[in-house]
């Protein structure tokens, strides 16, 4: 099973893409769950809330390794963005998330670059110049896991079909 995590800033296209991805392919698809449990609480966040985003993100990649699906699966994020928001947010970073990301879960990582506009809704936090100090720093994570990635660009279709190209390359 081939398993693909979409990183990137905030509104670029990442929820829109995985679930085209997972069409296209005839794949799974499992959403971020941050956004939801975010819109559920009437507070703001701590960092127990990320903790918990962190966890969740982990049950779900342990449910899909227990899978027998040969079927490809397109992750709506990845911990690499949790691991940022914690350094970001509490200058820290829980030990069961470096210790789980040490692993190295996904085969492959799609980079969404910032080119599409940033929309803003009740959970959206760094639009603007902020973008693209985010979409470097995911860079580098990505980077230093050695996993291959790709970095997506284009608007619409153009940016499904240049993250079908980068599947395919990769995988063939």
């Amino acid at each position: 099973m081939l398993k693909i995590a979409l990183v990137g800033p905030e509104s670029t296209g990442k929820s829109e893409l995985s679930v085209a991805l997972a069409d296209f392919f005839k794949g799974e698809f499992v959403p971020e769950f941050a956004r939801t449990y975010i819109e559920q609480l009437n507070r703001d966040y701590t960092m127990d809330d990320v903790c918990n985003i962190a966890r969740k993100q982990i049950e779900e990649q342990d449910v899909c390794t227990q899978s027998d699906s040969l079927k490809p699966v397109f992750f709506d994020t990845d911990l690499i963005i949790t691991k940022v928001w914690f350094e970001y947010c509490y200058q820290q970073v829980p030990g069961f998330v470096q210790k789980r990301m040490s692993n190295n879960f996904f085969d492959f990582y799609l980079l969404c670059y910032p080119d599409l506009p940033w929309v803003p809704d009740n959970v959206r936090e760094h639009g603007g110049g902020e973008r693209m100090f985010f979409f470097e720093w995911y860079k580098r994570e990505i980077e230093k896991t050695g996993i291959p990635y790709a970095i997506i660009q284009g608007v619409g279709n153009v940016r499904t079909e240049n993250a079908i190209k980068a599947i395919m390359h990769f995988n063939s």
